[in-house]
Formats: C-alpha cells, structure tokens, sequence
C-alpha cells in the first residue's frame, strides 16, 4: 500500500522558514518524480514545485521560485520542501504526490501569519 506522510508545518511569521518532509513507503520511490501541492482554504490544488526521480531535475511555480527548493533522498525514501521567505498567501495544506496521481495522506499545515 502506498502511504506518504507529510510533516513539518506549522504556525510562522512572514518572512520565516520551514522544512516539510514526506516519507514514502508501498512503493519504489527511487523511480517516481515526485511533486509538492498545496491547497489554500477554500481553494482548489495548486501545484507547488516537481523533482525527477534522480533529484537533478526541478520546477516550481512561479508564485514560490527563489523562496522553496524541493529535494530528496532515495536512500532514505523522503521528498523535503525547503520554504524561506515565506508569505501569508504560502498559507495552505502541503501535500506530496507521486507524479500523475493525485495527492494520498493527509498533508501537513503550514499558517503563516503575524
């Protein structure tokens, strides 16, 4: 069974940082790319950043680049987020996804706020 378990979140203020983490399991996860998403209260998903399956190959959306830097270690089977300068509209749900396949574990929260 597939499982990836977000963690990491929290409460912070704008300009602060946090580091999310997913921990694969069910699956070979040295042979996915793997995506983060996010959803906004009252918002649908939006895709945040993508890394291939060897972890030299990245793309964000242009609302984070130069603030989040996705990253992974196969060996460990975890996807890591690294988000800096972050904003009151970074405020959201942070979920990680296999690529193609929409978001499965529960997410982790990430409030920014003053």
């Amino acid at each position: 069974e597939v499982q990836l378990v977000e963690s990491g979140g929290g409460l912070v203020q704008p300009g602060g940082s946090l580091r999310l983490s997913c921990a694969a399991t069910g699956f070979t996860f040295s042979t996915y790319n793997m995506n983060w998403v996010r959803q906004a209260p009252g918002k649908g998903f939006e895709w945040v950043s993508s890394i291939n399956s060897g972890g030299d190959r990245t793309s964000y959306a242009d609302s984070v680049k130069g603030r989040f830097t996705i990253s992974r270690d196969n060996a460990k089977n975890t996807l890591y987020l690294q988000m800096n300068i972050l904003k009151v509209e970074d405020t959201a749900v942070y979920y990680c996804a296999q690529n193609g396949v929409g978001p499965r574990g529960q997410g982790t929260q990430v409030t920014v706020s003053s």
